[in-house]
Protein backbone atom coordinates (compact mmCIF):
# COMPACT_ATOMS: atom_id res chain seq x y z
CA UNK A 1 0.00 0.00 0.00
CA UNK A 2 2.03 3.63 -1.21
CA UNK A 3 0.60 6.66 0.06
CA UNK A 4 0.89 9.77 -1.41
CA UNK A 5 3.98 11.72 -0.84
CA UNK A 6 3.80 13.80 2.60
CA UNK A 7 6.90 15.95 4.07
CA UNK A 8 10.36 16.19 2.61
CA UNK A 9 13.57 14.79 2.98
CA UNK A 10 16.91 16.47 3.00
CA UNK A 11 18.50 13.40 0.55
CA UNK A 12 21.91 12.70 0.75
CA UNK A 13 23.65 12.02 -2.62
CA UNK A 14 23.83 8.90 -4.07
CA UNK A 15 20.10 8.12 -2.17
CA UNK A 16 17.99 5.43 -3.52
CA UNK A 17 14.34 6.39 -2.78
CA UNK A 18 11.76 3.39 -3.09
CA UNK A 19 8.21 4.24 -4.48
CA UNK A 20 7.03 0.80 -3.71
CA UNK A 21 7.73 -1.84 -0.56
CA UNK A 22 7.75 -4.93 -1.13
CA UNK A 23 7.20 -6.79 1.72
CA UNK A 24 4.90 -10.38 2.58
CA UNK A 25 1.23 -9.19 3.02
CA UNK A 26 0.52 -12.14 5.07
CA UNK A 27 2.13 -15.13 7.18
CA UNK A 28 1.47 -18.84 6.54
CA UNK A 29 -0.74 -20.33 8.70
CA UNK A 30 0.11 -21.16 11.92
CA UNK A 31 2.92 -19.21 12.34
CA UNK A 32 2.86 -15.73 13.77
CA UNK A 33 6.13 -14.10 12.23
CA UNK A 34 7.82 -13.63 8.90
CA UNK A 35 11.47 -11.93 8.86
CA UNK A 36 13.03 -10.49 5.81
CA UNK A 37 16.78 -8.80 5.95
CA UNK A 38 18.88 -6.98 3.51
CA UNK A 39 22.34 -5.11 3.32
CA UNK A 40 22.01 -1.66 2.46
CA UNK A 41 25.05 -0.28 0.53
CA UNK A 42 23.47 3.41 -0.14
CA UNK A 43 21.40 5.55 1.94
CA UNK A 44 17.80 4.26 0.98
CA UNK A 45 14.49 6.13 1.14
CA UNK A 46 10.78 4.55 1.29
CA UNK A 47 8.14 6.79 0.61
CA UNK A 48 5.08 6.75 2.51
CA UNK A 49 3.55 3.50 2.87
CA UNK A 50 1.78 0.79 5.09
CA UNK A 51 1.48 -2.82 5.81
CA UNK A 52 -1.35 -4.96 6.00
CA UNK A 53 0.96 -6.93 8.98
CA UNK A 54 3.04 -5.22 12.45
CA UNK A 55 6.24 -4.72 11.45
CA UNK A 56 8.90 -4.23 13.92
CA UNK A 57 12.13 -2.76 11.76
CA UNK A 58 15.88 -2.33 13.34
CA UNK A 59 19.30 -1.89 11.78
CA UNK A 60 22.59 -3.18 12.19
CA UNK A 61 25.51 -1.28 11.96
CA UNK A 62 23.57 2.03 10.66
CA UNK A 63 20.57 4.25 11.83
CA UNK A 64 17.09 4.40 10.69
CA UNK A 65 14.83 7.51 10.62
CA UNK A 66 10.72 6.94 10.01
CA UNK A 67 8.68 9.94 9.86
CA UNK A 68 5.15 9.63 11.07
CA UNK A 69 2.53 12.28 10.44
CA UNK A 70 3.44 14.55 13.49
CA UNK A 71 6.57 13.15 14.74
CA UNK A 72 9.91 11.73 13.52
CA UNK A 73 11.58 8.52 15.18
CA UNK A 74 15.53 8.27 14.79
CA UNK A 75 15.93 4.41 15.46
CA UNK A 76 19.73 3.89 16.55
CA UNK A 77 21.53 0.08 16.65
CA UNK A 78 19.91 -1.66 19.07
CA UNK A 79 16.99 -0.35 19.11
CA UNK A 80 13.67 -1.12 16.91
CA UNK A 81 10.16 -0.05 16.02
CA UNK A 82 7.19 -1.43 16.10
CA UNK A 83 4.60 -0.61 13.80
CA UNK A 84 0.86 -1.61 14.17
CA UNK A 85 -0.38 -2.56 10.73
CA UNK A 86 -1.63 0.05 8.68
CA UNK A 87 0.50 2.99 10.12
CA UNK A 88 1.16 4.77 7.71
CA UNK A 89 4.86 6.06 7.14
CA UNK A 90 8.13 6.43 5.33
CA UNK A 91 11.88 6.22 5.97
CA UNK A 92 15.34 6.42 5.24
CA UNK A 93 18.41 4.34 6.27
CA UNK A 94 21.91 4.73 6.18
CA UNK A 95 24.79 3.25 4.09
CA UNK A 96 26.88 0.06 4.73
CA UNK A 97 24.56 -0.99 7.22
CA UNK A 98 21.58 -4.18 7.48
CA UNK A 99 18.15 -3.99 7.42
CA UNK A 100 16.09 -6.53 9.32
CA UNK A 101 12.10 -6.27 9.16
CA UNK A 102 9.84 -8.90 10.83
CA UNK A 103 6.21 -8.97 10.00
CA UNK A 104 3.50 -9.73 12.59
CA UNK A 105 -0.04 -11.48 11.54
CA UNK A 106 -2.70 -9.57 13.68
CA UNK A 107 -4.42 -12.22 14.32
CA UNK A 108 -1.94 -14.60 15.54
CA UNK A 109 0.52 -12.19 17.70
CA UNK A 110 -0.29 -12.33 21.40
CA UNK A 111 1.88 -9.64 22.10
CA UNK A 112 1.18 -6.70 20.22
CA UNK A 113 1.71 -2.71 20.62
CA UNK A 114 -1.66 -0.43 20.38
CA UNK A 115 1.00 2.80 19.12
CA UNK A 116 4.10 3.07 17.37
CA UNK A 117 6.72 1.68 19.95
CA UNK A 118 10.63 1.92 20.26
CA UNK A 119 11.74 -1.75 20.95
CA UNK A 120 14.96 -2.56 22.65
CA UNK A 121 16.39 -5.21 20.11
CA UNK A 122 18.69 -7.48 22.65
CA UNK A 123 20.90 -9.87 21.49
CA UNK A 124 18.34 -13.04 22.47
CA UNK A 125 15.58 -11.15 20.33
CA UNK A 126 17.53 -10.49 17.25
CA UNK A 127 19.15 -14.34 17.49
CA UNK A 128 15.82 -15.38 17.58
CA UNK A 129 14.58 -12.87 14.79
CA UNK A 130 17.10 -14.32 12.32
CA UNK A 131 16.83 -17.39 13.44
CA UNK A 132 13.54 -16.94 11.96
CA UNK A 133 14.87 -16.05 8.55
CA UNK A 134 15.86 -19.61 7.98
CA UNK A 135 13.33 -20.92 5.67
CA UNK A 136 14.61 -24.44 6.68
CA UNK A 137 13.16 -24.69 10.22
CA UNK A 138 10.92 -27.45 11.34
CA UNK A 139 7.10 -26.39 12.17
CA UNK A 140 7.85 -27.17 15.78
CA UNK A 141 11.08 -25.21 15.71
CA UNK A 142 9.79 -22.42 14.33
CA UNK A 143 6.93 -22.02 16.59
CA UNK A 144 8.68 -22.74 19.74
CA UNK A 145 11.39 -19.63 18.70
CA UNK A 146 8.33 -17.33 17.85
CA UNK A 147 6.87 -18.11 21.48
CA UNK A 148 10.00 -17.14 23.33
CA UNK A 149 10.40 -13.90 20.96
CA UNK A 150 6.77 -13.10 22.58
CA UNK A 151 8.04 -14.14 26.04
CA UNK A 152 11.02 -11.41 25.33
CA UNK A 153 9.48 -8.90 23.62
CA UNK A 154 9.30 -5.48 25.55
CA UNK A 155 8.88 -1.70 24.42
CA UNK A 156 12.20 0.35 25.13
CA UNK A 157 12.53 2.82 27.90
CA UNK A 158 14.19 5.48 25.05
CA UNK A 159 12.44 8.37 24.08
CA UNK A 160 13.32 8.53 20.12
CA UNK A 161 10.05 10.45 19.08
CA UNK A 162 10.64 14.07 17.94
CA UNK A 163 7.12 15.73 17.36
CA UNK A 164 7.00 17.26 13.87
CA UNK A 165 4.24 19.69 14.00
CA UNK A 166 2.79 20.94 10.99
CA UNK A 167 0.31 23.65 12.66
CA UNK A 168 -0.16 27.14 10.90
CA UNK A 169 2.66 29.73 11.69
CA UNK A 170 5.41 27.21 12.79
CA UNK A 171 4.97 24.58 10.75
CA UNK A 172 7.25 26.37 7.54
CA UNK A 173 9.81 26.86 10.90
CA UNK A 174 10.03 23.01 11.40
CA UNK A 175 9.99 22.00 7.84
CA UNK A 176 12.78 24.00 7.06
CA UNK A 177 14.77 23.33 9.86
CA UNK A 178 14.06 19.55 8.86
CA UNK A 179 15.70 20.04 6.32
CA UNK A 180 18.54 22.07 7.41
CA UNK A 181 18.95 20.96 11.04
CA UNK A 182 22.48 23.32 11.13
CA UNK A 183 20.08 26.38 9.97
CA UNK A 184 20.67 29.22 13.33
CA UNK A 185 18.45 31.58 12.90
CA UNK A 186 17.53 33.31 15.42
CA UNK A 187 13.88 32.84 17.32
CA UNK A 188 12.98 36.84 16.27
CA UNK A 189 13.77 35.75 12.82
CA UNK A 190 11.85 32.94 12.13
CA UNK A 191 8.94 35.07 14.26
CA UNK A 192 9.48 37.48 11.78
CA UNK A 193 10.04 35.55 8.55
CA UNK A 194 6.45 33.84 9.23
CA UNK A 195 4.86 37.31 10.27
CA UNK A 196 4.34 36.51 13.98
CA UNK A 197 5.62 37.12 17.20
CA UNK A 198 8.39 35.73 19.48
CA UNK A 199 6.03 34.94 21.80
CA UNK A 200 3.19 33.47 19.67
CA UNK A 201 5.53 30.93 17.78
CA UNK A 202 7.62 30.04 21.56
CA UNK A 203 3.46 29.63 22.90
CA UNK A 204 2.90 27.65 19.72
CA UNK A 205 6.10 25.56 19.85
CA UNK A 206 4.79 24.90 23.50
CA UNK A 207 1.64 24.02 22.54
CA UNK A 208 2.29 21.74 20.00
CA UNK A 209 6.12 19.72 21.03
CA UNK A 210 5.81 20.65 24.36
CA UNK A 211 9.32 22.38 23.95
CA UNK A 212 10.51 25.57 23.53
CA UNK A 213 12.07 26.15 20.06
CA UNK A 214 15.33 26.55 20.89
CA UNK A 215 14.84 22.72 23.22
CA UNK A 216 13.15 21.36 19.91
CA UNK A 217 15.74 22.65 17.83
CA UNK A 218 18.07 21.18 19.85
CA UNK A 219 16.63 18.07 20.18
CA UNK A 220 15.84 17.84 15.96
CA UNK A 221 20.08 18.01 15.80
CA UNK A 222 20.78 15.07 17.97
CA UNK A 223 17.92 13.62 16.08
CA UNK A 224 20.12 14.45 13.23
CA UNK A 225 23.40 13.58 14.81
CA UNK A 226 22.45 10.15 15.47
CA UNK A 227 22.24 9.68 11.39
CA UNK A 228 25.60 10.92 10.73
CA UNK A 229 27.02 8.93 13.79
CA UNK A 230 25.60 6.01 12.14
CA UNK A 231 26.76 7.12 8.71
CA UNK A 232 30.39 6.53 11.20
CA UNK A 233 30.99 10.25 11.11
CA UNK A 234 33.54 11.31 13.82
CA UNK A 235 32.33 13.50 16.28
CA UNK A 236 34.33 16.47 15.44
CA UNK A 237 32.93 16.59 11.90
CA UNK A 238 29.00 15.93 13.14
CA UNK A 239 29.76 18.76 15.11
CA UNK A 240 30.91 21.10 12.80
CA UNK A 241 28.06 19.96 10.77
CA UNK A 242 25.12 20.75 12.61
CA UNK A 243 27.01 24.74 14.04
CA UNK A 244 28.63 23.84 16.42
CA UNK A 245 31.17 26.08 17.86
CA UNK A 246 33.05 23.09 19.86
CA UNK A 247 32.61 19.21 20.24
CA UNK A 248 31.83 19.65 23.86
CA UNK A 249 29.85 21.77 23.35
CA UNK A 250 27.59 19.60 21.08
CA UNK A 251 28.57 16.59 23.31
CA UNK A 252 26.81 18.20 26.39
CA UNK A 253 23.92 19.09 23.94
CA UNK A 254 23.64 15.19 23.12
CA UNK A 255 23.89 14.20 26.48
CA UNK A 256 20.89 16.15 27.49
CA UNK A 257 18.53 15.20 25.30
CA UNK A 258 19.80 11.23 25.10
CA UNK A 259 21.48 11.53 28.44
CA UNK A 260 24.39 9.79 27.12
CA UNK A 261 27.27 10.54 25.24
CA UNK A 262 27.51 9.93 21.04
CA UNK A 263 30.25 7.29 21.71
CA UNK A 264 27.18 4.60 22.61
CA UNK A 265 25.74 4.98 19.22
CA UNK A 266 28.92 4.41 16.96
CA UNK A 267 28.90 1.23 14.91
CA UNK A 268 30.67 -1.58 16.66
Amino acid sequence: MVIASRGSWAREPHTVVLDDVDSPTSVSDPFAIVVESAFVSVPLEFEPHAHPLHELVWMRGGTMTVRLANQMITVPEGHGLWLPANVVHSGRTTARSSLFNALFDPDRSPVAFAEVTPVEVTPVIAALLTHLENTDLSQAARLRAEAVVFDVLEPSDLQLALPVPHAERIGPIVDALVADPADDRTLSVWAAEVGSSERTVTRLFRAHTGLSFLQWRQALRVHHALTLIGEGLPVKEISEQLGYSQASTFIASFKRVMGTTPGTYAPK
